[in-house]
């Protein structure tokens, strides 16, 4: 395992694009440490991001988790280049005539997967750990690792849609359509979610309920938005609101599941596609 993960990584570095763009991504995600110490200037009124209560734990896994899954997008280019160079370069032919096997190939591009995402989770973890020691007003440790559930959802979350666009990139060659293709199936899912709701005519609880078994929305669902928690975590704070918070923001263990068979579906589905391809 250690040999066809080296193998990979060097792919990886030695492509200059693939490069800069994990180095983007990385420094993106440091970025919410920026925006911490940012002082804004709204109408007169002054005021710091840190000071508003975002990173106070155990909000702050929540809310770090959910705006680092939406950068997503950077390290899917690489994997979707990465698959695709395999095709451009001869490498994939290259590798199988010196002796790679389609399953080890197969298996070599799912632990990089792994990997990504499990790297992207310990850095988000770390960065958390800092910030919220940093600009939190709760610190005993029952509170500080409360919630830590939204760090599993990020990991499963990632290494699913890391998934995908491994699969998209086996199936379709090229890395510009199979990213087409990826909004194309994102819309897919939401035009089949407006059918459902509104042709069939059933509730929104219910059509949620469908389309949550689709699989970006599936795992969209993994970490709901913290937006709507944090007004209610305000509301009770400043007691304006004593009612309960409206919404479920919680990392359910069905939810989980749904997104792992979409994973093991999609391995599944590209070492069939390539065993079957004519190389």
């Amino acid at each position: 395992m250690k040999r066809l993960l080296s193998i990979e990584l060097q792919k990886i570095w030695q492509n200059r694009a693939s490069r800069i763009l994990t180095l983007t991504y990385f420094i993106l995600l440091s970025s919410v440490a920026l925006i911490a110490s940012i002082n804004f200037d709204f109408i007169g009124v002054n005021f710091r991001m840190a000071d508003m209560g975002i990173f106070n734990f155990p909000f702050i896994w929540h809310f770090n988790t959910f705006m680092a899954s939406l950068l997503k997008f950077f390290l899917a280019v690489i994997i979707v280049s990465m698959m695709a160079n395999e095709y451009s370069y001869g490498t994939l032919k290259q590798n199988l005539i010196d002796g790679l096997s389609k399953k080890e190939f197969i298996f070599s591009k799912y632990i990089t997967v792994i990997l990504f995402a499990l790297i992207s989770t310990i850095y988000v973890f770390v960065m958390s750990l800092i910030l919220g020691y940093s600009f939190s007003s709760y610190t005993e440790t029952s509170i500080v690792f409360s919630d830590l559930e939204y760090l599993l959802a990020f990991f499963v979350k990632l290494a699913a849609f890391f998934s995908f666009c491994l699969f998209l990139g086996i199936l379709i060659k090229r890395s510009a359509f199979a990213i087409g293709f990826l909004i194309i199936w994102f819309i897919a899912e939401k035009i089949i979610y407006g059918l459902i709701k509104y042709k069939l005519a059933i509730s929104e609880q219910l059509a949620d309920k469908i389309a949550g078994f689709m699989p970006l929305e599936a795992m969209s669902n993994l970490i709901k938005e913290p937006f709507t928690r944090f007004q209610a975590y305000k509301a009770i704070e400043n007691q304006v609101s004593g009612g309960n918070t409206p919404k479920d923001y919680g990392v359910h263990a069905l939810e989980i599941v749904i997104v792992l068979v979409w994973m093991v579906i999609f391995m599944l589905m590209s070492y069939k596609i390539l065993k079957k391809r004519d190389l």
